[in-house]
């Protein structure tokens, strides 16, 4: 039997939380053997060329399309990444393999010396790793991969093993990333939003003087098209942000702006004093720690607490998100530069992902989806999925990575965050374009937004991952019901069966999950 075979293979004597066609040429089974070919035998690359080493949030997303073909294996993808946390709590960005050379890709473990560099804050002395992080999908993943099969989950003591280290991260998050001081979670580096080269950043990184080009060897030009990827310019920039953190320690805190707050030396100190200069709340980044904080309380709750601290620690984030974020005006979350003091007025898709929460007033919702159809973003108008950037923004390029074209797990959260608010019609659509687009291009990293033409590398994991969510959503449920076979559905999961004991936190104005 083949490896894909085996992926597909079931226990008879287990029920399958998904029996999916497989018939030659399938979608389903065209994703699963993307997902076979990038395995590691312990994780998952995002793309063969590429990317060759295990990235944070891509694992997060694969888990949870990879439940639905392999539960054990899904588990499996959380725990390696999870072996590799810090003492600090942080889970780093990137997990290095050791079998790969360093010139494969950049910036790689001799940049980052995370065992060394890294040691006052716990870095691991086993496994190389980057000194930063990725947005915090991981509570979401492990609650729905133990949803896929809880007797596997159960009898592997998966949540139980996972639980700690999960807390041990949102503590981090909460407490050494508040760097604000007004509660959410702060990034340092724009790789840690994931959105990397997002105009978002344009202002935050003009401050920072980039490292001069003959200081790093570009390993991303050899696989994508150079006037698709960063410029060089920003680059030395991520590079320089990154060095002076690393050279710092890797310490956080002290960074405060505001009224009533304090400015102090900032992540890094010293030499890494330079990365207080990029300091900023994203709306992405902390509605995905929101949507993780309200798993968490699930985790807790089926290992026996009550998980109604999270719950409302949950519950005070979206407030916080909300009050520090929502611009009313332009009908969109947007980014908080700390150092520059207020809203950065480009906006992106990362204003759209806070659809994703339960507790969002039903107002923001409505003008979050009215700016979702509007000529911003002109999803199922003039586009099938949901642009990176602003339309009519002055930096929209339908090609360029993050400024403009379109992502597969943006518009995954986005589509979950619609189908939980009911709006089934616009959540229906997205679906579909995700299906039909993510087999069109070959799995593709992402697409232009107009035409669907794939854009960077091909065979992209999370576009395998999410695909099979979608297909598993629609696999014997009428379209738009919100409901799934399991409950794997976000909504179903997270908020509308807290025990009775809880809080409810689908306020009146919001949406149906608790």
């Amino acid at each position: 039997m083949d490896r894909t075979a085996q992926l597909v293979a079931r226990p008879a004597e287990r029920p399958s939380v998904y029996d999916p066609t497989t018939s030659a040429g399938s979608p389903h089974l065209r994703a699963v053997e993307v997902l076979d070919g990038n395995w590691t035998g312990t994780s998952t690359v995002p793309s063969r060329g590429l990317y060759p080493h295990q990235w944070s949030w891509d694992s997060a997303f694969v888990a949870i399309g990879l439940r639905h073909v392999s539960p054990h294996r899904a588990q499996t993808e959380l725990e390696t990444l999870l072996a590799a946390q810090w003492g600090d709590g942080r889970i780093p960005h990137i997990v290095f393999n050791p079998s790969v050379p360093f010139d494969a890709y950049f910036p790689s473990p001799d940049f980052w010396r995370s065992s060394t560099a890294g040691r006052a804050a716990g870095a691991p002395r086993t496994v190389q790793t980057s000194g930063i992080v990725q947005p915090p999908v991981h509570a979401l993943a492990a609650w729905l991969v133990h949803r896929a099969d809880p007797g596997l989950s159960r009898a592997r003591g998966f949540l139980a093993r996972v639980y700690p280290r999960l807390a041990a991260w949102h503590r981090y998050l909460l407490h050494r990333r508040d760097l604000g001081g007004g509660g959410l979670a702060s990034v340092v580096h724009p790789w840690e939003q994931g959105m990397d080269n997002a105009p978002s950043w344009d202002a935050p990184l003009a401050r920072i003087t980039p490292a001069p080009a003959r200081s790093f060897r570009r390993a991303d030009l050899a696989h994508g098209a150079p006037r698709d990827r960063p410029t060089d310019l920003d680059y030395g920039r991520y590079v320089r942000l990154a060095t002076d953190y690393r050279d710092g320690g890797y310490r956080d805190g002290g960074y405060r702006d505001g009224p009533g707050g304090r400015r102090g030396a900032g992540p890094g100190g010293g030499r890494g004093a330079g990365t207080a200069a990029f300091a900023v709340e994203d709306p992405a980044f902390n509605a995905l720690l929101i949507a993780s904080e309200h798993a968490l309380a699930r985790i807790a709750r089926e290992l026996g607490a009550t998980g109604t601290a999270r719950h409302a620690r949950a519950e005070r984030l979206t407030a916080a998100l909300v009050d520090r974020l929502w611009d009313p005006a332009e009908g969109l979350f947007r980014c908080r530069d700390l150092r520059g003091g207020g809203l950065i007025r480009e906006g992106g898709v990362a204003g759209l992902v806070p659809l994703l929460l339960p507790g969002l007033p039903r107002a923001i919702v409505s003008a979050l989806v009215r700016t979702l159809r509007g000529p911003h973003f002109g999803v199922g108008v003039t586009t099938r999925l949901v642009p990176s950037y602003d339309l009519l923004g002055e930096s929209f390029d339908p090609h360029r990575y993050w400024r403009g074209p379109a992502w597969f797990n943006t518009a995954w959260l986005v589509e979950r965050g619609l189908r939980l608010h009911g709006e089934r019609a616009d959540a229906d659509a997205l679906r579909e374009a995700v299906l039909d687009l993510a087999d069109a291009s070959d799995f593709a990293e992402y697409v232009d937004p107009y035409t669907g033409e794939a854009c960077g590398a091909t065979g992209f994991s999370w576009t395998a991952a999410l695909m099979l969510d979608l297909l598993h959503d629609g696999e014997g449920v009428p379209p738009g019901t919100g409901s799934v076979p399991g409950g794997t559905d976000i909504g179903t999961d997270i908020g509308t069966d807290i025990d009775r004991g809880d809080r409810s936190f689908a306020s009146s104005e919001g949406g149906d999950r608790g």
